[in-house]
């Protein structure tokens, strides 16, 4: 049998996809991950239901795929999966027939079970990573207990659950033991680590331990939440050079009714601390940040503030999204006022600023050398990432190099020009 796996949306959604296909190999299956060929015998489409461009993406995709499976000339199977699955089964099984099985988020054994002929083990044991060798994402939770009124997560992966301590670094020895040289640690809220396992937040244990035990060359910490930041955990990044000085900390607006009708359990005052605390600690740190726009109740006057923060805090990378009213959440009763062509232009201000920010940075770190992971070759090219960037979201380093250079080691490059997006250098002597 061979099976495709095709994964929308987040790096959660990812680990869940590798999951599926550890198993999937164990018992004899030949997986491929988001391949382009079409003599599959199943097709597994991991969906994402997180926000509306999210949603119509998934839908577009098993579309697709619904199409080819109906080309093929032997019998096929086409499964869809994942949170688009959780919140929207009945309506997805109407509208589109041509889909012969789906499972929500939480039924990853019935799902193997359909296809192999036994089941045993748990799914983290038996993962099959679709990433490049040298990297892999480290999940430590599942679930969310926090309720942004915007936000479905909640309701289509339920309350937070943590792993154990011991089990994780256990997991992020065998990877680096198997080539990793970074390891990404993320959950729907990565800050909330531990409280429901241990009754307290235990991320900083939990990344002191990697770094003294697992032997990875850098670890990278995303997904926190600003609301009850654990301070300790900003003490042990200052503390390990093989933690990258990086966080990833959506904070979506600066408005504080804003963050009050958002449910954030933070205001305009306390973010701003939290930047100052994270400066302070660690003054070379790159913080990555994603806003909301067009979320009810934002006027102008809103817009303006946020404009401000954005120039004020220079971010070193951002994203921006048009806020979508999700069914089931606390805003979804505050309708959708703000039309879609304001949103678009509001993102298109704020990211218009951010490029001017991330220019200058990029700029100033002309004549610089640092330490770059290479992620893989493009023509005459390498393609690289700093310590400040994460893979698939932030800025690569395009490398010229007269000599080859190995896929997944570092080198040391010298920075010869800063664009808004990249990075251009050369192998240090």
């Amino acid at each position: 049998m061979k099976v495709n796996i095709v994964t929308l949306g987040c790096s959660k959604n990812v680990v869940d996809s590798e999951n599926v296909a550890g198993h999937l190999k164990k018992n004899g299956i030949q997986v491929w991950f988001d391949s382009n060929r079409t003599d599959w015998d199943v097709c597994i489409v991991n969906t994402c239901g997180f926000i509306g461009d999210a949603k119509a993406e998934s839908v577009n995709t098993l579309l697709e795929l619904s199409e080819i499976k109906q080309r093929g000339r032997k019998p096929r199977k086409l499964i869809a999966i994942g949170c688009l699955i959780e919140r929207y089964k009945k309506e997805l099984e109407a509208e589109i027939p041509e889909i012969d099985a789906f499972y929500g988020v939480h039924e990853w054994k019935s799902l193997i079970r359909s296809l192999v002929d036994e089941y045993s083990g748990q799914l983290a044991s038996e993962r099959l990573r679709s990433t490049p060798r040298h990297y892999a994402y480290l999940k430590i939770a599942e679930g969310c207990n926090r309720s942004c009124s915007y936000c479905a997560i909640p309701l289509i992966r339920g309350k937070h659950v943590s792993r154990p301590i011991d089990e994780l670094v256990e997991e992020a020895k065998a990877m680096v033991q198997n080539g990793v040289q970074e390891i990404i640690v993320i959950a729907q809220d990565t800050t909330y680590y531990g409280m429901d396992l241990y009754g307290r937040r235990r991320l900083g244990e939990l990344l002191e331990r990697l770094a003294t035990e697992t032997g990875a060359p850098w670890i990278r910490l995303h997904y926190t939440y600003p609301t009850s930041f654990p301070t300790d955990a900003i003490e042990v990044m200052r503390r390990h050079k093989n933690i990258c000085n990086y966080i990833d900390i959506p904070l979506q607006h600066i408005n504080s009714n804003l963050l009050k009708s958002m449910q954030r359990g933070i205001d305009r005052e306390g973010t701003l601390e939290l930047l100052h605390q994270f400066r302070h600690a660690i003054p070379d740190v790159a913080i990555r940040t994603t806003l909301i726009v067009g979320y009810p109740g934002e006027g102008e006057a809103e817009f303006e503030e946020l404009k401000q923060f954005v120039s004020d805090a220079q971010f070193d990378r951002m994203g921006v999204f048009a806020y979508s009213p999700e069914e089931g959440t606390p805003a979804y009763s505050l309708g959708d006022p703000i039309d879609e062509e304001t949103k678009q232009r509001r993102i298109d201000e704020l990211m218009a600023i951010q490029e001017k920010i991330s220019l200058a940075k990029n700029e100033a770190l002309v004549g610089r050398t640092l330490p770059v992971l290479i992620d893989r070759r493009e023509g005459d090219y390498y393609i690289g990432r700093t310590e400040y960037d994460s893979p698939e979201v932030d800025d690569e380093v395009v490398v010229s190099s007269t000599k080859p250079l190995i896929i997944g080691r570092f080198y040391n490059i010298t920075i010869t020009e800063g664009l808004e997006n990249d990075l251009m250098g050369v192998v240090a002597d």
